[in-house]
């Protein structure tokens, strides 16, 4: 089967006080109709910046290298009506904050009708009366009330159920869904991904699905895609992901998750701070904060090689690590503070024990 969504060595680059600075480098993937692809990662490490370049969001001045494809064709080289109809119809995004995407002086009507209506040519009656199906289908049952009202009048999970009703009015065949239950608590959270879920079997869309949360990415997505500074490190099945990560920093991430069944005196936290991707270095942005690093690792950005099984690591020791990296971390006692750091004898030693 080929990809409905293929990104290639997407590299993107923002004018920041006069001077262009690298934000995204050398992203790949594919995503074929049906399946869902998570974004993972610290803030600031590229997910929004990913899905709102295959969006065509990006601010105006940026440059973008490598090749976006959609059905085949080149989103990058879409102009006029074609890139209208791909943002209109064969795409829907739905953003974190639904709030900040509705405009508070309309009523939730004229939110869901729009697009049917201008997009679809759909006469105003027939766009109320889908309107209200969509409605019901997130699990909004009073429909004809709510399209009366005006975004404030709604809850948090009311308005981001109404903004997935919105995202499906045209029947997209691409979802870009930016951490669309992060303001929301966790039971509404849990009924808004089983909405989500059923509505992509039945309509059988491909969703691009970012989330801080790896239990989450775990549960809904196929695969997952481990971003940091702006460039992949990780990308396997998103099962394997949990229990054989190939990259030290997807390793760091899972050990400092807290467990309900087990206690520790101290969360294990990752050493160092987080790195944009404007100010990463040449080598690996990681190699800071990751106790494995070696000279090489610093010298230049590493390649993202393939470990089998359809699984990716950009980690010039990731062969040598596979397996250890989280037995390691807990022999130790945690992540570490980054002392021994590129000290391949301590590595054997405790892969020994």
């Amino acid at each position: 089967m080929s990809a409905l969504l293929e990104v290639d060595g997407l590299s993107v680059q923002l004018p920041v006080a006069g001077e262009f600075r690298t934000v995204l480098q050398d992203v790949s993937f594919s995503l074929e109709a049906g399946q869902t692809l998570g974004l993972v990662g610290e803030s600031g490490s590229g997910k929004s910046m990913t899905v709102r370049s295959i969006a065509r969001l990006l601010p105006p001045g940026a440059r973008t290298t490598g090749s976006i494809r959609f059905d085949g064709a080149s989103v990058l080289d879409l102009r006029g009506d074609a890139l209208r109809k791909f943002r209109s119809r064969d795409v829907s995004m739905i953003f974190q904050d639904p709030r900040a995407h509705t405009n508070p002086v309309r009523k939730i009507g004229d939110f869901l009708t729009e697009a049917m209506r201008i997009n679809g040519k759909v006469p105003p009656r027939e766009a109320e009366r889908r309107a209200v199906e969509l409605l019901a289908e997130v699990g909004i049952h009073d429909g004809e009330r709510r399209l009366k009202q005006f975004p404030h009048e709604l809850s948090g999970g009311l308005l981001q159920r109404v903004m997935i009703a919105a995202s499906l009015a045209v029947k997209p065949r691409l979802i870009l869904a930016d951490e669309p239950t992060t303001a929301l608590d966790v039971t509404t959270q849990s009924e808004v991904m089983a909405i989500l879920a059923r509505l992509q079997r039945e309509y059988g869309m491909a969703m691009l699905f970012i989330t801080h949360d790896l239990e989450l990415a775990a549960a809904v997505c196929d695969r997952t895609v481990v971003m940091y500074a702006g460039a992949m490190v990780e990308h396997q099945d998103s099962s394997r992901l949990h229990t054989d990560p190939l990259h030290p920093y997807s390793a760091a991430l899972m050990q400092a998750r807290p467990e309900i069944d087990r206690r520790v005196p101290r969360l294990p936290a990752i050493p160092g701070h987080p790195t944009s991707a404007f100010e990463a270095p040449d080598g690996c942005a990681f190699a800071p904060r990751c106790r494995f690093a070696e000279d090489a690792c610093r010298a230049a950005l590493p390649p993202l090689e393939s470990m089998g099984d359809a699984a990716y690591s950009r980690c010039r020791r990731a062969a040598e690590l596979r397996g250890h990296l989280l037995a390691t971390a807990e022999h130790s006692g945690g992540l570490g503070d980054g002392a021994g750091v590129g000290d391949s004898a301590g590595l054997e030693e405790e892969v020994a024990r």
